[in-house]
Order: C-alpha cells, then sequence, then structure tokens
C-alpha cells in the first residue's frame, strides 16, 4: 500500500482525486487550510504559503502512514484582478501556494521517495496557460511554470526512479468559475470551443491522475496530459 498526499484536497478536484486514490488502495493524506471536512486517511491542515507547514504536514504523514510514494499538488488560488492592478502581496501570494509550494512539496516527497526506490509526483496545471487568460496573469503564470518544473523534474529524479507528470485540467465546474459574472454565458464560451459537447467531471480528472500515479503509467515521466474536452489538442 502506498502512501499519498494530495494538496488542495478541499476542493472539487481535489476532492475528486483523494476519494479515487484511496479506491485505488492508497493511505491518503489530504492536504488543505482546513482539514476538518476533508476525505482522506489522515486530514491535515496546512498553510502552503507557510514553508515550515509543508515540512510538518510531509513528517506527520511519514510518521502516521509512512514515506510518502505519490505526491498530487493540486493547490491553487485564481483572484481575478487586471494585471495593472495586481499587488505585489497578491503576486506573492499567488506564486508561493501556486509555485513555490508545488516545489518544496516535491523536495520533501522526492526525498522521501528516494528511501522507498520509486515514486510518482503529479502537478496540475491548467488550460489558461496554453492562450493566456485576461485578469489572470498571476495564476496562468504559475501554472506555465508548474508544466516547465515538471520536465526539469523529471530529468533530475528519473534516476531515482522518481516519475514526474503534469495534468491539465480544461474548464471543469467547480468553485473556480465564481470569478465569471456570468455562468449560463460561461458554459455556452466552455461548450463552443470544446470538441466534446458536455462538462467533464472531478472523477474524470481523478482518473487520470490515478493512472501516472499507478504500475500501467511506469514508463511515462516528464509528459503534460491535457483533460479538457478537446479544447487545446497539443
Amino acid at each position: 500500500m502506498t502512501t499519498a498526499l494530495v494538496t488542495g484536497a478541499a476542493g472539487a478536484l481535489g476532492r475528486a482525486i483523494v476519494r479515487r486514490l484511496a479506491a485505488d488502495g492508497h493511505q491518503v493524506a489530504a492536504l488543505d487550510l482546513d482539514a476538518g471536512s476533508l476525505d482522506g486517511t489522515l486530514n491535515l491542515a496546512a498553510d502552503l504559503r507557510d514553508p515550515a507547514a509543508i515540512e510538518d504536514a510531509f513528517a506527520r504523514t511519514a510518521d502516521r502512514l509512512g514515506p510518502v510514494g505519490i505526491l498530487v499538488n493540486n493547490a491553487a488560488i485564481y483572484p481575478s484582478r487586471p494585471f495593472l492592478e495586481v499587488p505585489l502581496a497578491e503576486y506573492d501570494d499567488v506564486h508561493a501556494v501556486n509555485q513555490r509550494a508545488y516545489w518544496l512539496a516535491a523536495q520533501h516527497a522526492a526525498r522521501q521517495m528516494t528511501s522507498l526506490g520509486a515514486g510518482a509526483i503529479i502537478n496540475i496545471a491548467s488550460i489558461t496557460m496554453h492562450g493566456g487568460w485576461p485578469d489572470l496573469a498571476a495564476y496562468v503564470a504559475t501554472k506555465g511554470a508548474a508544466t516547465a518544473l515538471t520536465r526539469a523534474l523529471a530529468r533530475e529524479l528519473g534516476p531515482r526512479e522518481i516519475r514526474v507528470n503534469c495534468v491539465s485540467p480544461g474548464a471543469f465546474p467547480t468553485a473556480a468559475e465564481e470569478i465569471h459574472p456570468d455562468p449560463e454565458a460561461y458554459n455556452r464560451f466552455v461548450l463552443e470551443r470544446q470538441a466534446l459537447q458536455r462538462r467533464g467531471s472531478p472523477e474524470e480528472l481523478a482518473a487520470v491522475v490515478s493512472f501516472l500515479a499507478g504500475p500501467d503509467a511506469s514508463f511515462v515521466t516528464g509528459q503534460t496530459i491535457e483533460v479538457n474536452g478537446g479544447w487545446v489538442m497539443a
């Protein structure tokens, strides 16, 4: 039984990933700011802006469940504001959660995976990194960074049998859509661009994460898999 750690576990995508990995037979440490309502084997409250909190979460996970063999970097924040109005403090928060925390979590995970002799790191990116997105410049930049980090870590950690891949979701119906003022118009906007004329479910994204975390993806590393209903075809 492998220990998996999932960040951003309280959101719709995070919950689906936690549930799928648990159904696959893994012990799952679920991390979020508020751990009270999470679905993991071990629920941990952690502010990912705080490097010490990340280190503590990995230490507690290893102590309770054993070394982490699967990491899913899923947490993200996405304040919506025109680029010229973004204060530096807001940009720093987005960078801390969406990029620096991915880096730090991967470091802690890779150290524990080295003791196991193998592991899988899965970073969650976003369709927005392909064409930009108005009022989300900081978020888009961090999602592009997640993809680049995936490739760099796949190259460096490959000799340790640690696979690093990225999943790039399309427009899944989650709380993130609350930033759009007209939900019906946004739904039409999405479906006009997708090849599949329906909205995807969080469980469909979790299935791809499950594949990358499991033995069927044993020779897959450094890849970004698009899960967007055919909106972007890479």
